[in-house]
C-alpha cells in the first residue's frame, strides 16, 4: 500500500490553492517570462505560467512551500498547459519534456524537505494534467457542428508525452484536472494507463471535473452520475470536481458525487464567483464555513482551493479538515 493510499484512509488530505492567483502577485514582466534563455524569443511569452518553471523556479519554489507550510498534505507541479497542445499558442511543443519534468522535480524537493521535518505527515507532488485548449466533443464552429479541432489520438499522444515526463520528474499522483470535456479526459486516462502498463507502474490518479454553471452539468453536458459513469471503468484514487463554481455552488454536486462514487472524493472549489473585474472576494474564513459543510455532511476525502484561493485560504480549510473524519468509501458504509 502506498503511503498516500495510507494518508487517506487517516485524515482529510488537504491539496493546495491557485498556481496562477500567486504568481499573479509576482507581476513578472515579459523579460521575467522569458529570462536569459529565452531573451530573444519570437514571440510574446508573457501569460506562459509552465514556463516559469525554468525562467523563475524560485518563485515557484516558494508557492509550492507557502502551500506546505499553510498545511497543504499534496501540492500540484506548474503544469496545468503542459501538453503540446496547448504549448503551441507559445510555439514550445518541443520544450513540453523539460516543462513538466523540471516542474515536478521542483515541486518533489519541497515536498522532500517538509516530509524530512515531519515524517508523521507525508507531502505529495500531484502531475496537474490540464484539459488542453481544445475539445474533443464540441465544434468550435457554430456553422460547423460536426467539425473537430482535435482528435482523441492527437489528445492520446499529447497526455502521453506529459505522463511520461511528469512521473519521470517524480510525481507521486497525477492529477487529470479541470475536465469539460470528459473525452478529453478519457485520452489522457487511457494513455496513463498506457505508460502504466509499458513501465509496469502503480501510480495513483486523481480525477476532477469541472460543472460550468447551474445546470449542474460539464461544458459537454454530463451530469455528475453521467461523468462518473464515463471514467469508472479505470481504478481512480479519487474523483471530485474544481473550478467554475464556488463551494456554496458546488454544494449540491459534491452531495451526489458523494452518494453514488466508489472512489475517494475531492474538491477544490474557487473563492466564490469572480465580481465584475474577474476577482474574487471570498475571504478564507468565508471560504471555510462553506467547506465545513461539507465535512459535517461527510462528503470528502481531498479538500483544497482553485482560482482566487492562497496560503490564507489553504490554512484556513486544512484548520477546519483537521477537526472532522474522511469519507467512508460506498463499499465500507
Amino acid at each position: 500500500m502506498s503511503n498516500i493510499h495510507k494518508a487517506i484512509q487517516q485524515r482529510i488530505l488537504v491539496l493546495d490553492g491557485a498556481m496562477g492567483t500567486m504568481l499573479q502577485q509576482y507581476n513578472f514582466s515579459e523579460e521575467d517570462f522569458r529570462g536569459q534563455r529565452f531573451k530573444d524569443y519570437k514571440i510574446p511569452l508573457k501569460g506562459n505560467n509552465d514556463l516559469l518553471s525554468l525562467t523563475q523556479p524560485e518563485a515557484i519554489t516558494e508557492v509550492h512551500r507557502k502551500y506546505f507550510e499553510a498545511g497543504a498534505d499534496i501540492v500540484e507541479t506548474n503544469t496545468f498547459s503542459g501538453t503540446t497542445i496547448a504549448m503551441a499558442d507559445y510555439q514550445m511543443e518541443d520544450l513540453v519534456y523539460e516543462l513538466n519534468f523540471e516542474s515536478a522535480k521542483i515541486a518533489k524537493k519541497v515536498a522532500q524537505e517538509f516530509t524530512n521535518k515531519n515524517p508523521e505527515k507525508p507531502r505529495f507532488v500531484a502531475g496537474s494534467i490540464g484539459p488542453t485548449n481544445r475539445t474533443a466533443s464540441l465544434s468550435p464552429d457554430v456553422n460547423r457542428p460536426e467539425f473537430r479541432a482535435i482528435t482523441f489520438e492527437e489528445l492520446r499522444v499529447a497526455y502521453k508525452q506529459q505522463v511520461e515526463s511528469l512521473i519521470d520528474g517524480g510525481v507521486d499522483i497525477l492529477l487529470v484536472e479541470t475536465i469539460f470535456d470528459t473525452l478529453n479526459a478519457k485520452a489522457a486516462l487511457f494513455a496513463i494507463e498506457e505508460v502504466k502498463e509499458e513501465r509496469n507502474v502503480d501510480i495513483p490518479i486523481m480525477v476532477s471535473g469541472t460543472i460550468t454553471d447551474a445546470s449542474g452539468r460539464t461544458l459537454s453536458g454530463q451530469t455528475v452520475e453521467a461523468f462518473l459513469t464515463s471514467i469508472s471503468h479505470i481504478p481512480l484514487l479519487s474523483v471530485g470536481f474544481n473550478c467554475a463554481l464556488g463551494a456554496e455552488q458546488l454544494n449540491p454536486y459534491l452531495k451526489r458525487l458523494a452518494h453514488e462514487s466508489e472512489f475517494y472524493t475531492s474538491a477544490h472549489p474557487n473563492a466564490g464567483l469572480p465580481n465584475a473585474f474577474g476577482e474574487y472576494d471570498q475571504t478564507p474564513q468565508q471560504m471555510q464555513a462553506l467547506i465545513e459543510d461539507y465535512l459535517q455532511d461527510g462528503l470528502i476525502n481531498i479538500i483544497g482551493g482553485c482560482c482566487g484561493t492562497n496560503p490564507e485560504h489553504i490554512q484556513a480549510i486544512a484548520e477546519v479538515a483537521d477537526k472532522y473524519l474522511p469519507r467512508k468509501l460506498n463499499s465500507d458504509a
